[in-house]
């Protein structure tokens, strides 16, 4: 059977008669011939939007866009935000073609891709099956650049796909089992990009450049070798490369590691309005880098034009303040996160009798029960946000109340039963439960820092654990220390958000409920075991973990979306059960502030890593000055 994944706009929509409006940087370059008409950019058959499908204003293109940033490394977020993907969500979270025109599957293992014809990179330069050709067969199966191997998004029960160009704009990938991982990798925020601008990092590859020009280079750059400069220039996510072509909307124009980043509108973006008018709308995106604590006065202050990243619901007041003088508006989005704030027990941490009570259900129920949500809901989100474990937020197949409240009510006394249970009943004179070796039950619960929010509920639960005899150690990290400290099973409970993707479907892939990724601080060492086939790591090594890595196999291997469901279900059902993060409370307000000059900009919507891509899904490229 042959499933036609087609563009759902371009299925209502003729395309555009004449040619729309030119955007005032590009209008001077083309009257100078230094650049192409409209109509000569555009691929053959653009992307159509109809944004009055989508309730929004058909905009006039120009302007500068101001956001702030808090390191060099935030340029990264633009690709996130400019979310140009071969398929991408819509507003319905429906994946539709983008960059693609069309994708047909067959049995849920072949996959068509067919190209725009015309379609060009950001220096004009054609985008065509052998930018995909180059990828797969010079860089993911090259071992100087990939000593790893392909990525294991590329791998259906460990097989590789056959890959075959079959003209300039269509390419086919055959797996011999089905794949259903495949196109919703390609649609996430940070997706495996298999395509790659040959044109350009073919002068830097051994296989196409002269030995001794190819080791002046490497001289000049004073890289270690051909592989290490060509992947110092290939990175299409880090975005820091100037002179790396995209598709993105937006073209970053600055240095690495420069102090703040100037972005141009992309000439050759895939994407019109209705009216002919190629989008991005706006001109210029300018990202300027400040301390994470002083954003929220900057912004109080009207120096963004857009802001959303750095912001917590505890800077509301500041900026709710600042409206009338900065000229913008406060919006109160929802974290689509599992959970705004959880807690994860690391049942890999090294220490043999911390490791056990990780790794038993009753302990960490007992933390949760131990927890009164209503009061950190109260104090911190004005009651605002879901009191519930980590789950499903509204607007998943999958939200169940059940889910939320499991092991997640206030109660004490049943905390304090688990316990004693456990063995932990005797106390020293400071009330602190005794391990049975006579060390105190002191949890030292780790966190990147990056949010007062974390800090004020952590002294919360602090004093709740404490009346059933837990001492809570809170310990900030740098964020990179502290992952690789979960990595090596050196953080007993690093906090964090919950689940990625608090609004799964069924054929959103359950990576976060199962044991396939270290960067889930529940279990990272059994993660690097699945990442790694076994060469790092451990197997998970507990009942539950094991069914769920049965689970996420099956969901592999199911055939319909039924049978995907029937395999979320159950996993989160373990969840709820064995209470492998603790949740405080999801669905919590996330203020986005706008410019009042700024149109399409969404009142309500929905802030998640995944699906979605923070504003990827909500396309910025769409947004537009009034004046």
């Amino acid at each position: 059977m042959t499933r036609l994944l087609a563009a759902l706009i371009l299925a209502v929509l003729a395309l555009p008669a004449t040619a729309g409006t030119e955007s005032p940087l590009l209008a001077p370059r083309v009257a100078q011939g230094l650049l192409p008409q409209m109509a000569e950019r555009l691929p053959e058959e653009p992307l159509v939007v109809d944004l009055a499908l989508k309730g929004r204003e058909t905009g006039r293109p120009g302007g500068t866009l101001r956001m702030f940033i808090t390191r060099p490394r935030d340029i990264r977020y633009m690709v996130v935000y400019g979310y140009a993907r071969l398929v991408g969500y819509d507003q319905n979270y429906e994946l539709r073609p983008d960059i693609l025109r069309a994708v047909e599957v067959e049995e849920g293992r072949i996959f068509t891709f067919h190209l725009r014809k015309g379609h060009r990179w950001s220096d004009g330069h054609p985008f065509t099956t052998e930018d995909f050709r180059y990828w797969w067969e010079d860089v993911a199966n090259n071992p100087d650049l990939s000593p790893g191997g392909v990525p294991e998004v590329m791998l259906a029960d460990g097989h590789p796909p056959e890959v075959t160009v079959i003209d300039e704009t269509t390419i086919r990938y055959a797996w011999p089992v089905p794949h259903p991982r495949f196109l919703n990798a390609l649609a996430q925020a940070r997706p495996p990009f298999i395509y790659r601008p040959a044109h350009y990092l073919k002068q830097f590859h051994a296989r196409y450049r002269d030995a001794a020009e190819l080791a002046g280079l490497v001289a000049a750059a004073r890289a270690r070798n051909w592989a290490a400069l060509h992947n110092s220039l290939d990175n299409m996510y880090a975005f820091d490369n100037p002179d790396l072509p995209t598709l993105q909307p937006w073209v970053n124009r600055s240095g690495r590691n420069a102090q703040g980043f100037d972005l141009e509108r992309n000439p050759f973006f895939h994407r019109v309005d209705s009216a002919g008018t190629q989008l991005p709308y706006i001109d210029r995106v300018e990202l300027t880098i400040a301390a994470g604590g002083l954003i929220a006065q900057k912004v109080a202050l009207g120096e963004a034009d857009l802001q959303v990243r750095s912001l917590t619901f505890s800077d509301a007041p500041v900026l709710k303040q600042g409206e009338a003088t900065g000229g913008y508006t406060t919006y109160m989005w929802i974290n689509g996160a599992g959970s705004e704030i959880a807690l994860y027990p690391n049942q890999n941490y090294r220490d043999p009798a911390f490791q056990a009570l990780m790794r038993d259900a009753r302990f960490r129920r007992a933390l949760s029960v131990a927890i009164d949500r209503r009061i950190i809901n109260r104090a911190l989100f004005f009651g605002l946000a879901e009191e519930a474990g980590v789950a499903p937020i509204k607007g998943s197949p999958f939200y169940d109340p059940a889910l939320s409240r499991a092991w997640a009510q206030h109660a004490p006394a049943l905390a304090d039963a688990l316990l004693d249970e456990l063995g932990l009943g005797a106390r020293d004179g400071d009330g602190v439960r005794l391990l049975p070796d006579g060390r105190r039950l002191e949890i030292v619960v780790e966190t990147a820092g990056e949010r007062p929010e974390e800090a004020d509920a952590l002294e919360l639960v602090a004093e709740m654990w404490a009346d059933v005899g837990v001492k809570l150690v809170f310990r900030p990290l740098d964020r990179d220390i502290l992952r690789n400290k979960a990595y090596a099973g050196e953080a007993m409970m690093p906090v964090w958000y919950g689940w990625n993707n608090g609004l799964p479907t069924p054929d959103a892939p359950p990576n976060d409920l199962a044991p396939v990724d270290q960067t889930n601080f529940s279990w990272p060492m059994w993660g690097q075991h699945w990442q790694t086939r076994g060469a790092a790591g451990e197997p998970p090594q507990t009942a539950p973990a094991r069914r769920l890595l049965e689970l996420y196999v099956r969901w592999l291997h199911a055939a319909d979306d039924a049978a995907r469901a029937a395999c979320w279900r159950e996993m989160l059902a373990i969840h709820a059960d064995q209470v492998f993060a603790i949740g405080l409370v999801n669905a919590a307000p996330q203020p986005l502030v706008a410019s009042n000059r700024l149109r399409n900009v969404p009142a309500s919507g929905i802030y998640a890593w995944e699906p979605g891509a923070h504003l990827g899904v909500h396309r910025m490229d769409e947004f537009w000055f009034a004046n």
